[in-house]
């Protein structure tokens, strides 16, 4: 009478804890994160100090003790009170000054905002469609179409600065918020359509032709068939075009006119201003004021953009 064969082990072996290969890389990836977060870190403690701390040289430990502000009132009167870690921080939103001008960033900030939001919705909206057209309903010359688009994507901008500020002026737009909206919705075109272009070809062709046999139209099969397989890239379309439109400086400072500068250009101002004591504290606070909105859309939607990419937004 024969035994019962033993069964072999299958599938992958299992990887030792402490494996010199995995510690390495865990190693080198920890390395790589502390070189790039370092700075990050220099600007935060920067931006809770006072002058005196920033004076003493010790810029990579925080300041656990504050002192004292001396200022002066309308009336001219000396006013001393108890400096607080956030002082620099209101500073930056409420008083600091570029210029004539001592309002801070937070009308500039909704500037960007008032900005961004229109545009954001805009450009996706028509390269949503754009896209879906020409992926799913070919037209005469739509290949011809695809290739300007293409080629439009990657034409630099200083190149047709000029004939966009003679544009919007004939408009009646120029120096306004909604010069710089209009900008911003052209020049996202181009690169938004050929997101949404190659995505939508990458889906299967089987759900558009069952789509089309059941009686759905152009509207139909978008909205209800395509768009709701879309979140990836539209957080990759998202993603991109808040990055692009908040940290934007060039169409902000050529389009917007004195009143209405964004975010990226006050600090600009507030960085090369000559007049007066240089407060790093309030420049740092203030960096990091303006590059809180890309921060936080990254860090909420960042693997809903992995996913976008790796979903077609780069397929050709």
């Amino acid at each position: 009478m024969t035994g019962t064969p033993a069964i072999e082990p299958f599938g992958p072996k299992p990887k030792r804890l402490f494996d010199p290969a995995r510690i390495g890389v865990y190693a080198f990836l920890i390395i790589t994160a502390l070189y790039f977060l370092f700075p990050l870190y220099v600007v935060i403690i920067t931006s809770f100090k006072d002058l005196d701390a920033i004076r003493d040289g010790n810029i990579f430990w925080p300041q656990l003790k504050y002192g004292v502000i001396t200022t002066t009132d309308p009336a001219g009167n000396i006013v001393t009170r108890q400096a607080e870690w956030w002082h620099p921080w209101y500073r930056a939103w409420f008083e600091v000054c570029t210029g004539l001008e001592c309002k801070g960033i937070s009308p500039n900030f909704w500037n960007s905002v008032i900005i961004t939001i229109p545009s954001v919705i805009v450009s996706i909206a028509v390269a949503i469609t754009t896209g879906y057209a020409l992926a799913n309903w070919p037209f005469r010359f739509s290949e011809g179409f695809f290739t300007v688009l293409i080629v439009g994507s990657f034409i630099p901008y200083q190149v047709l600065l000029y004939p966009m500020v003679l544009l919007t002026k004939n408009m009646g737009i120029y120096s306004t918020l909604s010069a710089v909206i209009f900008v911003h919705t052209v020049f996202g075109l181009p690169i938004l359509t050929l997101l949404f272009r190659n995505y939508f070809a990458s889906l299967p062709v089987e759900l558009f032709k069952a789509a089309r046999v059941d009686g759905a139209g152009f509207w139909r099969i978008l909205l209800q068939v395509f768009l709701p397989m879309s979140l990836p890239i539209l957080t990759v379309a998202v993603i991109l075009q808040v990055t692009g439109i908040w940290n934007d400086f060039l169409f902000g400072v050529v389009f917007a006119g004195l009143p209405n500068y964004p975010m990226t250009v006050k600090l600009n101002n507030i960085f090369t201003s000559t007049f007066g004591v240089k407060e790093y504290n309030v420049e740092m606070a203030a960096t990091l004021l303006t590059g809180a909105i890309p921060l936080a859309i990254y860090f909420l939607s960042g693997r809903y953009f992995v996913r976008g990419i790796a979903a077609g937004a780069v397929k050709g």
